[in-house]
């Protein structure tokens, strides 16, 4: 659900992953407008957790957006599970509380997500770093290779001045 998150929060395009959840949770897709209310309390509480910053954002989200729990086997191997919202809510309170149960989890220290912001300079992204050793830095390799080949154009430069 925080990779859901991130993605709504970059503005990406829907998703395969966005789709599959819809599909699974039988939630119509939200347009534009109706997201509009919910972006801004979902970028304040990704920033918040990427940055380790005030905990009062994710609790704003929670309290707009009080998650309510479930236990669900939809899955295919009928695996008992949690769910924070209700299949065949409304998109936005659907995202909202899913959204918000997520981030709390992850802000209380859940060791199997990690949320960033990019490092890349002008770069406002988030990402979910999924990495086996969690040392991702960048949102996408565009990024990292724009960082990595401003970094060694600096040096040479420096080089070149030195020499």
């Amino acid at each position: 659900m925080a990779k859901l998150t991130v993605e709504l929060v970059n503005g990406d395009d829907p998703s395969e992953l966005r789709h599959e959840f819809f599909g699974q949770h039988h939630i119509a897709a939200p347009r534009a407008d109706e997201l509009a209310r919910l972006l801004p309390l979902l970028r304040d509480a990704v920033a918040t957790v990427a940055d380790a910053g005030s905990i009062e954002p994710v609790n704003v989200l929670l309290e707009t957006f009080p998650p309510t729990m479930i236990v669900s086997s939809h899955d295919e191997t009928g695996t008992p599970h949690l769910h924070f919202a209700r299949d065949g809510e409304d998109a936005v309170s659907w995202l909202g509380r899913s959204c918000a149960a997520a981030l709390a989890h992850v802000i209380c220290g859940d060791p199997h997500v990690t949320v960033g912001r990019c490092q890349a300079d002008g770069c406002e992204r988030f990402y979910v770093d999924d990495s086996r050793n969690r040392s991702r830095r960048f949102c996408s390799n565009t990024c990292a290779s724009r960082t990595t080949v401003a970094a060694y154009r600096a040096r040479r430069k420096s080089q070149d001045a030195g020499a």
